[in-house]
């Protein structure tokens, strides 16, 4: 049945001025910017905030990104030998 109404509504933009164009576009965007908001597919950071256990990965956040910076500058070390 969808196919169908989409086939009609194709035929029936063709008699539509641009401007008629544009503004049935700014509907149909409009409806579906609603929908994506009304899905809950957004959350807010205060709903999540600190349901991770600290430490996350197993790792301090610190002891990380001296790690990564250590291994980083070994590698380019090695690059330029």
């Amino acid at each position: 049945m969808g196919i169908q109404i989409m086939k009609e509504l194709k035929k029936k933009t063709e008699a539509l001025t641009a401007e008629e164009n544009l503004e049935l576009i700014a509907h149909l965007v409009a409806k579906i910017r609603m929908a994506q908001a009304g899905s809950g597919q957004h959350r807010k950071w205060n709903e999540i905030y600190g349901v991770a256990p600290y430490p996350l990965a197993g790792e301090d956040a610190q002891s990380w990104v001296t790690r990564t910076r250590r291994e980083s500058d070994d590698h380019r070390e090695q690059q330029w030998k």
